[in-house]
């Protein structure tokens, strides 16, 4: 039932936050700040702290190398719920955010409030408003700051960009070097603006924590003691129990994000049991940074602890609007841009053609472009015809022009030149683009050579050879040609053969006329014939005058008759009648 009540409470407060305007304004009564006056002493930018225990020398801060998990998730969040005892014995119960940062030189960053600039202007803002400026996973306040103006207190560097300078201030410190070094404790002014090995991010807290996995809270409020000690407020600043916020690393080199919800003489925890929690999760070194109303747990772009201060309508709660910001995002690049030569692929810059390193800041073509390029800024740029990462290589077949990036139009298998793209043609074509076969009677390269074939025969395009055939058009042109050569040849033969035959003494049309009267003299006699025979054959019916005879007999009769003087009796023809009598 207690558990349904909690639920319906943070459900309600979520949606109060989220839609009541009014409702997202604390009335800063939450106050929890460590001096009265001022924050801290200033001292010169060479000066090492007077109030340094002689055990540590005058080394006034611990560097640690910060992990590279570049496969592991960004950050890992966990809640804890802890059972904490004062120092008169007194229960009480804690809760909040432990955050492990597995890649914090590109996964982490100070954040001005509203962005850019904000210090200069000495805005405040809520947390959840400016992590969204950058996308942030994870955001939770950082730095202190003026509760009347606004101003962001002690040192600020954002992204590389020194944002304040505190000229030296004596206050716990937390920084990110370029080289990935985590860096905590106090700072000279020198050990700020150092360029050998620059700060990227750069927070102040105030109370050392842990230091080299101790508890180091009695040794920091001697070494933050001028004015703090006369203030008589300090002490009380390190014991009361509140909402508190922190920032540390591992032995990894994880940076370990803490918060606690609480409200100032209420609930919470104290610094040493801040530092006693920090310790117990085997976190090395740990600075405190701004609490009481200001800490803020922002998870995924949402509130996720419970403010302290109340809002403008008492009955609720509201976050604060603060100044500097802690943000966990995505992998950056280092630098972010990649210097101009390259882009950021989760955390990683690919580098443009002609630039190296991890952060594309070298050039690669100094000495390499050989006689065909030039090495700029953008890496090597290669002559026309030309390509690779030191123009040594010419462009591949097909192509020509600046970065070969020019298609060539040349047909039938010819090759163009890699500069202009002039085609170069095969033996057997010719033409601009190698489109045109060589015409009959021609072969070779640029068609130039004259056939050599017996009665003037065309001869294969490539090889001159005359032993060939055609295929397709070439083939069906030769045979239209062809025909077309030997149909004007027979033509052309048979009108000299007309021009030079003799001329005929009668005409055509005489020679018809004489053939058609011919003809018909033919056509008449032979038809009196017919009449004729018909004639006899009918007499014969009528009239026996004479016998038949075999010509055999005949003709031996008559060869007899001449032996015997005709003395025979017979004759060739008998009479039958007395018409033989008148006959004779």
């Amino acid at each position: 039932m207690a558990t349904s009540s909690v639920n319906f409470v943070l459900i309600y407060l979520g949606v109060c936050l989220s839609q009541c305007k009014d409702l997202r304004h604390s009335s800063d009564d939450d106050l929890l700040l460590p001096y009265s006056k001022s924050h801290g002493p200033s001292h010169s930018h060479r000066h090492v702290r007077d109030c340094q225990p002689v055990t540590h020398g005058n080394v006034t801060h611990e560097t640690w190398a910060a992990s590279k998990h570049s496969n592991s998730p960004v950050f890992e969040s966990n809640i804890f719920i802890s059972d904490r005892t004062d120092d008169s014995g007194v229960h009480r119960w804690a809760s909040g955010h432990v955050t492990e940062v597995h890649d914090p030189l590109r996964s982490v960053s100070v954040l001005e409030p509203r962005g850019p600039a904000g210090c200069k202007w000495s805005h405040r803002e809520l947390v959840e408003l400016t992590a969204k400026t950058r996308k942030c996973l994870v955001a939770q306040n950082g730095g202190f700051f003026d509760i009347a103006d606004g101003q962001c207190l002690g040192n600020v560097i954002s992204d590389g960009k020194l944002v304040r300078n505190s000229g030296g201030i004596q206050n716990a410190q937390f920084g990110i070097r370029k080289d990935g070094t985590l860096v905590f404790g106090y700072l000279s002014e020198d050990d700020i603006l150092d360029q050998i090995n620059p700060f990227v991010q750069l927070i102040s807290g105030v109370v050392w924590l842990l230091r080299n996995g101790e508890i180091y809270i009695s040794e920091s409020i001697q070494a933050e003691c001028d004015e703090t000690q006369k203030t008589g407020k300090f002490q009380y600043f390190v014991d009361v129990i509140s909402a508190r916020t922190a920032v540390g690393h591992d032995a990894e080199g994880k940076l370990i994000l803490f918060h606690v919800d609480g409200q100032t003489g209420v609930r919470g925890m104290n610094l040493w049991q801040v530092a006693k929690f920090l310790k117990e999760q085997n976190v090395i070194n740990a600075i405190n940074l701004d609490g009481g109303g200001s800490a803020t747990y922002i998870l995924n772009g949402s509130l996720a602890n419970y403010p302290s201060d109340h809002c403008k309508t008492p009955k609720w709660r509201c976050p604060r609007a603060v100044s500097t910001v802690l943000c966990v995002h995505e992998r950056l690049c280092q630098p972010e841009d990649c210097s101009g030569h390259g882009r950021c692929v989760e955390g990683q810059c690919v580098c443009q053609q002609g630039w190296s390193g991890p952060g594309c800041a070298n050039l690669t073509c100094q000495t390499e472009c050989g006689e065909h390029g030039i090495c700029t800024e953008n890496g090597c740029v290669c002559d026309a015809g030309w390509m690779g990462l030191n123009c040594s290589q010419v462009c591949a077949a097909g192509f020509y022009g600046d970065d070969c990036n020019q298609t060539c139009a040349c047909a039938n298998g010819g090759s163009c030149d890699s500069v202009h793209g002039q085609c170069t043609c095969p033996a057997g074509f010719h033409g601009g683009f190698c489109e045109r076969e060589c015409p009959l009677g021609f072969y070779g390269l640029n068609c130039k050579q004259p056939c050599q074939c017996h009665d003037m025969c065309p001869c294969e395009s490539v090889t001159g050879s005359c032993n060939t055939t055609y295929q397709g058009e070439r083939n069906i042109s030769l045979h239209r040609a062809g025909h077309c050569l030997a149909t004007q040849m027979w033509r052309e033969w048979r009108q000299e053969e007309e021009a030079h035959a003799p001329k005929p003494y009668l005409s055509e049309q005489s020679w018809l006329v004489v053939c058609a009267i011919l003809a018909t003299s033919l056509l008449a006699s032979l038809a009196g014939n017919l009449i004729q025979t018909c004639g006899k054959c009918k007499a014969r019916g009528q009239r026996a005058d004479y016998s038949y005879l075999p010509l055999g007999e005949i003709n031996g009769s008559v060869e007899r008759s001449r032996g015997q003087g005709m003395k025979s009796g017979k004759v060739l023809f008998q009479q039958e009648d007395s018409d033989s009598q008148d006959s004779s």
